[in-house]
């Protein structure tokens, strides 16, 4: 069959030599598109395109490989899979474990908590406003480690469908002219983007957490103390220990029986999982398919460096279409927001526990609020240790330390202590004879922050109840039901 007469495919001469175009943009775009695969359910099968970026590809893959060929050719930094990805590393809120005292650094999937409770429907609680902060009640339920991280429906990685028949259609359009250079670079394109899909996307995102705190933990009651408001957490220590301890991990296929033994050896112990893996490192096989993926990116490359410009001017106009078409699907990827993604799939491995939000006027009120929902249900020990852990909760929302701030914390601690959980027990805040000592100012501020503290203590009355009524934990940590616990709840 003698080639088609396009009008185009004459001008052989006529180099527009792309191959230097394809080398210069879409890498940022390509990795961010990658990662998407462990997060939209089928995209793994729709990486059948040539799509721009494959250097800069290469590159990032040959460093997650893990084997000594490819750290001897592209020197520098590794990190976990998770974090190359985007999927993990985020630096996460400053976490407080009411009942323990313990002050830690949260990571990613606290980051992701903090950013999931900002799309709960707010409740605002009426009372005196100055500077508005937010508050999120999240009670966790039992967290199935088992299960696997669920990702979002197939629907959304259709649009692969686009590109993958462009680049189809532009490679059987090269061949009709006999342009058999170009054609063989956007199928060496499409068949290196396809196979670094499938290897990728074999990996499995799991969540890496300590499953067995020690014996006798108290819960992991606390709060999560973000920029912009805080999230009171109620719950067992091992399902808080998801979010204030825990990470995204992606596992590929030859780990998995590895971590499998190790969590066997370590399902009685008091230790990270993820650590225990990382420790077994020795013995994990290196991730010689990525770096296989990471050759055949490089071969697509230079097959574009040498054959792009031994074509015809239509061939190469093709080669365009096909890697334009494929970068726009990259940046439709990479728009996702892939954080709030995230998000949604760590509360559906947690069970989608119940949040509610509260926007409340002052500091003060929040500070209480936030004290009482702690507290809530939770058994008394002796009399200072109950007072050292509730000031200290009200010191982390209100950092002010004068003898006024002092004096209001000590009275709406004293009345705490003195109250149950009943919805018919309201506290006294009022002053008494030290505080005639105080100046007119002070006593003023005074009587203003404990009406601060008193809309706390009847909001509490009026959503507290409700919030942690099916939610209740002995010390232990264990849930029990409130006609269990021995006082009303």
């Amino acid at each position: 069959m003698p080639p088609l007469g396009a009008p185009l495919a004459q001008y052989s001469k006529f180099n527009l030599n792309p191959a230097g175009v394809a080398g210069l943009f879409g890498g940022e775009e390509a990795i961010s598109a990658m990662a998407t695969i462990h997060l939209v359910k089928g995209r793994w099968w729709l990486g059948w395109y040539n799509a721009p970026g494959n250097g800069t590809m290469a590159k990032d893959l040959a460093r997650m490989a893990d084997s000594r060929f490819w750290d001897g050719l592209f020197p520098g930094s590794k990190d976990p899979l998770a974090v190359s990805f985007g999927l993990d590393g985020k630096k996460g809120p400053q976490y407080i474990a009411a009942l323990s005292g313990t002050t830690l650094p949260t990571q990613h999937l606290g980051y992701l908590t903090m950013k999931r409770s900002k799309d709960v429907k707010e409740e605002v609680i009426r009372g005196r406003k100055t500077t508005p902060v937010t508050v999120v009640y999240l009670a966790m339920r039992n967290v199935g480690y088992e299960a696997p991280v669920k990702w979002v429906p197939l629907k959304g990685a259709l649009w692969g469908l686009i590109p993958i028949i462009v680049c189809v259609t532009t490679c059987v359009m090269c061949a009709l002219v006999y342009d058999w250079f170009s054609f063989s670079v956007i199928l060496a394109g499409m068949i290196a983007g396809g196979l670094t899909s499938a290897v990728i996307g074999k990996g499995r995102l799991v969540i890496k957490s300590v499953r067995q705190p020690s014996a006798g933990a108290p819960p992991g009651h606390g709060i999560l103390i973000g920029e912009d408001g805080i999230v009171v957490i109620k719950g067992a220590k091992r399902d808080v220990n998801v979010i204030t301890k825990g990470r995204f991990d992606l596992v590929m296929a030859v780990k998995q029986g590895i971590e499998k033994s190790v969590k066997e050896k370590h399902d009685q112990k008091d230790v990270d999982d993820y650590e225990d893996v990382e420790a077994a490192g020795r013995n994990i096989p290196n991730h010689h398919a990525i770096g296989l993926c990471s050759l055949l990116l490089f071969v697509s490359v230079l097959l574009q460096l040498l054959l792009i410009p031994q074509g015809t001017f239509f061939g190469q106009f093709l080669f365009l279409v096909s890697l334009g078409v494929s970068w726009g699907y990259n940046c439709y990827l990479s728009s996702l927001e892939r954080e709030r993604i995230q998000a949604g799939m760590l509360f559906k491995a947690l069970g989608d526990p119940d949040m509610r939000r509260f926007r409340i006027g002052t500091r003060a009120t929040m500070a209480v609020f936030v004290c009482l929902l702690v507290f809530h249900g939770v058994e008394r020990w002796s009399p200072e240790k109950d007072r050292d852990l509730r000031i200290k909760i009200l010191n982390s929302c209100v950092s002010n330390d004068t003898i006024i701030w002092r004096r209001w914390k000590e009275k709406v601690i004293e009345q705490h202590l003195n109250i149950d959980d009943g919805a018919d027990m309201l506290p006294y805040l009022a002053e008494n004879k030290e505080d005639e000592e105080l100046s007119q100012v002070d006593r003023e501020l005074l009587r203003v922050l404990l009406g601060d503290a008193d809309v706390a203590f009847r909001a509490i009355q009026e959503y507290g109840v409700h919030i942690c009524t099916h939610r209740t934990y002995n010390g232990t940590g264990q849930r029990v039901h409130p006609e269990e616990q021995g006082h009303r709840i």
